[in-house]
């Protein structure tokens, strides 16, 4: 293959000779062989270029049929119907058809059909004999035709051949060229960059820069990786999918404290719900968009209890409920899907996962940060026991790789029963809490309008302790 610099060479050399070039279909190159059109449309462009403008160029697009292997194959050596015929023996005795298949092979097979239709053969018992005395091979003709002239006068033979993948056509593009305003034999070499030799001359001056292409994409950079967090995320996700889960949307970063704290049970003198705990927002600082029924009986189950539960016995205020805090946990999102569940006409079990964001406002060291991620899930049942919550953790985690695990009972507010979930850590050779889990309390889940026997069994962990950083313990969970 020609170079760059060739091609340059060889189209200016035929256009000072000849004023222009047709059509670059014809040339050839110093070793006599055909130019590649695509190696040549770069060398046109680099002479054509705003800063060079030694030649044009315009492109032309033809059509031409060309032949597959099979038809070069048989323009060379004749079609199988015609070697069907050729291999049978003058007279009335032909040949069989197995003998003609031993000596034509799977030629013999495609040729036959097409030398019956033809009217070239016929068939004796199981023989095969001449029908005529010659043959003309029409379609090695019109094979040989469309080789040397990319085309055939009947549209007709065209559609068959092709029919028969003995030809296809195929666009061809090349380009007619012409001399440009700044035409000449000789190449200007551009200079790139300036550098020092250039400075300390003076050169940079008077030298022909070659113009930038802001257009050009560029080669790829070869950098750009995942997150170690987001490998791990994207691993979380995988194995809830496998699992049935759905994601449920958390891309809303400031919560009320009534979907934060109050729906969950979370008492309002509660110590979480402290400026030294929670970011609050300045403005707008509060929401007062709640469901209005739904709101009274959160206000009931707090001030004076129900659902068999003597509440906290305080004076509920809704102006808690309505100061607009940055989530705390992704649990706000659980309880808000969680209402909707319940508004439903008929209950469907769900099952719901949540991989995002949440913040704490507390002093940032080595092992805390004001924000982290947290892994949340809830699933929603009639008939869920403890013993559903602690066999989905064993199945989660062995999905993970993680397989010796330990449970112990812990508080929340609005889980109850509640465990810890501690794991053994072979590089911290202790065993460390990895997320907090429980079953919701009926003080939660039935003023949402949910049914009594429903049940519902969450946790929350903490995913950067699967990533190796150092983030762990209860400051990673929310429930």
């Amino acid at each position: 293959m020609s170079t760059t610099e060739e091609l340059q060479t060889l189209v200016l050399t035929i256009l000072d000779a000849k004023g222009t070039i047709p059509n670059t279909k014809d040339l050839v190159a110093s070793d006599n062989k055909e130019v590649d059109q695509l190696a040549l449309l770069g060398a046109l462009k680099s002479l054509s270029i705003a800063d060079k403008e030694m030649v044009k160029y315009e492109t032309i697009e033809e059509e031409i049929w060309v032949l597959t292997d099979e038809g070069n194959e048989i323009a060379d050596k004749g079609s199988h119907e015609a070697k069907v015929f050729d291999a049978i023996p003058v007279g009335e005795e032909g040949i069989a058809i197995s003998a003609l298949r031993e000596i034509l092979g799977e030629t013999a097979k495609i040729g036959q059909g097409k030398a019956f239709k033809n009217k070239w053969v016929i068939k004796r018992g199981d023989n095969l004999v001449r029908a005529v005395d010659s043959i003309i091979d029409q379609t090695r003709i019109d094979l040989e035709v469309i080789r040397s002239t990319g085309t055939h006068s009947d549209p007709k033979v065209l559609f068959e051949l092709r029919k028969r993948k003995l030809c296809d056509k195929h666009k061809v593009i090349s380009y007619s060229v012409s001399k440009g305003p700044k035409f000449s034999l000789t190449i200007e070499k551009q200079a790139r960059d300036v550098t020092f030799e250039m400075l300390q001359s003076g050169e940079w001056k008077t030298a022909n820069f070659k113009k930038y292409n802001f257009d050009a994409l560029g080669i790829p950079p070869s950098g750009g990786h995942l997150h170690p967090l987001m490998k791990v995320r994207e691993e979380f996700r995988q194995i809830f999918f496998e699992m049935g889960f759905e994601e449920m949307p958390t891309n809303k970063f400031v919560e009320s404290s009534f979907w934060n704290f109050d729906s969950l049970f979370q008492p309002q003198q509660h110590p979480a719900r402290d400026a030294h705990d929670t970011f609050f927002l300045k403005d707008p600082a509060i929401c007062t968009q709640f469901p209005t029924e739904y709101l009274k009986r959160v206000k009931e189950v707090h001030s004076i209890g129900g659902y068999g539960s003597t509440g906290y016995g305080y004076d509920w205020k809704i102006e808690e409920a309505q100061k607009l805090i940055l989530r705390t946990h992704t649990t706000a999102v659980s309880s808000f899907m969680l209402y909707n569940l319940a508004q439903q006409k008929e209950f469907k079990p769900v099952k719901y996962f949540s991989i995002d964001r949440v913040f704490r406002n507390e002093t940032v060291d080595a092992t805390h940060l004001a924000e982290f991620h947290q892994v949340e899930g809830v699933i929603a049942d009639k008939g869920l026991t403890l013993g559903d919550l602690i066999g989905f953790m064993n199945t989660f985690f062995n999905k993970m790789g993680v397989k010796n695990l330990r449970f112990k009972p812990a508080y929340n507010p609005y889980t109850e029963p509640s465990m810890e979930i501690f794991s053994y850590h072979q590089g911290l050779g202790k065993w460390v809490e990895m997320g907090n889990s429980g079953m919701f309390r009926p003080e939660m889940l039935e003023p949402m309008g949910l049914d009594p026997e429903v049940r519902v069994i969450a946790w929350g962990l903490g995913y950067a302790y699967y990533s190796g950083l150092a983030r762990t313990g209860q400051r990673s969970t929310s429930i």
